[in-house]
């Protein structure tokens, strides 16, 4: 299973915390695999956004009750600020 390949966003890579969660929660991946690569997108750069090791865990923790939800972004979240805006509609 370590070689799964599992989607990534547009901008940011997997990081492995969370590609271990994603392969240890079919429910989580199923979903994962079934958002767009920019919904992908600001999941990573949420959870990468957390400056302590501890509200990481906890981001990671809760994408995977929200994913597990039906949720298809994180809530409250302005989107990734790393990603080229194209100012279209």
């Amino acid at each position: 299973m370590a070689n799964q390949t599992i989607s990534g966003g547009v901008v940011h890579a997997l990081p492995d915390d969370l590609r271990h969660t994603l392969q240890a929660d079919s429910a989580m991946l199923a979903q994962w695999e079934d958002i767009t690569p920019l919904a992908r997108n600001e999941w990573i750069c949420w959870i990468e956004d957390a400056k302590k090791q501890a509200i990481r865990q906890g981001r990671i923790t809760r994408a995977r009750e929200n994913l597990t939800a039906g949720k298809r972004r994180p809530c409250c979240w302005p989107g990734c600020p790393h990603r080229e805006r194209t100012g279209k509609a």
